[in-house]
């Protein structure tokens, strides 16, 4: 019998290419996006059948009852739950709508946590729970006070329910990217941040990311396929750094 995995945020990015990853490694996968036609294109990205899509918006209560329902009626037990939900806007503290700052929240914290509650009773004893983070969760920079709160904040969510699932023997742990070659990466005028002269003067000639490259989605897949194997099986509540060094240097 096949394991099973849910991805939140698996038709783009990080998320994609953990969907890619387990169902390389033989699992049958079930993710989430937002946009249908995404959707569809990753699902027929995915080697293996027998996986499935669940369109929604993690915003909206119906749409995760929808996903807690699809679980409940075709696959019944999962063993792991990644949760690769992840939105980039910059937003100013001050001078902004507070909905539009609240924004990032909304998603990747209220929405996540409210996902995770609605999908533990379907998770094995035994299981994983993979929160995809930032380092943003204790870095700053300029409009991401909205990101950085909601990614410190899922963050140490997670290390709760490390705490409160361990009698369970369910591992709960977070990956925290640096700059990774994703379409968030790409601003709102179109261009990508990681082909700027600001990135290469900044990270690259100044010596201030040691690896002098931005990581691929599949370096952060393949970390999360550890955390949900058996070589892991002492790893609860723990930050897993992926960032090239960035954080080690000033």
């Amino acid at each position: 019998m096949k394991n099973k995995i849910v991805v939140l945020g698996g038709s783009s990015g990080i998320g994609k290419s953990i969907s890619e990853r387990f169902a390389k490694e033989g699992w049958q996968v079930i993710f989430t996006g937002s946009n249908a036609a995404k959707c569809q294109k990753a699902l027929e990205s995915l080697v293996g059948d027998g996986h499935l899509i669940c369109i929604s918006d993690v915003r909206l209560d119906s749409d995760i009852k929808k996903l807690s329902q699809l679980v409940s009626t075709e696959i019944g037990e999962i063993d792991a739950f990644v949760n690769s939900i992840g939105i980039s806007e910059s937003v100013p503290v001050l001078d902004s709508e507070f909905s539009k700052w609240d924004n990032s929240l909304q998603v990747m914290l209220y929405g996540s946590v409210k996902c995770t509650r609605a999908l533990i009773p379907f998770l094995k004893d035994g299981g994983r729970i993979i929160n995809i983070t930032s380092i943003h969760y204790e870095r700053v920079a300029f409009g991401s006070s909205s990101y950085g709160i909601a990614k410190a904040g899922i963050t140490q969510f997670t290390r709760s329910l490390a705490a409160e699932l361990a009698p369970r023997n369910i591992l709960a742990n977070t990956i925290a990217p640096g700059f990774i070659k994703t379409p968030m990466s790409i601003k709102g005028d179109g261009k990508d941040e990681l082909d700027s002269e600001w990135f290469h003067e900044n990270y690259i000639k100044n010596d201030h990311l040691p690896l002098k490259r931005a990581g691929l989605p599949s370096e952060i897949a393949g970390i999360a396929w550890f955390l949900a194997g058996p070589d892991s099986s002492y790893i609860t509540g723990s930050v897993i750094t992926a960032d090239g060094g960035l954080t080690i240097t000033f």
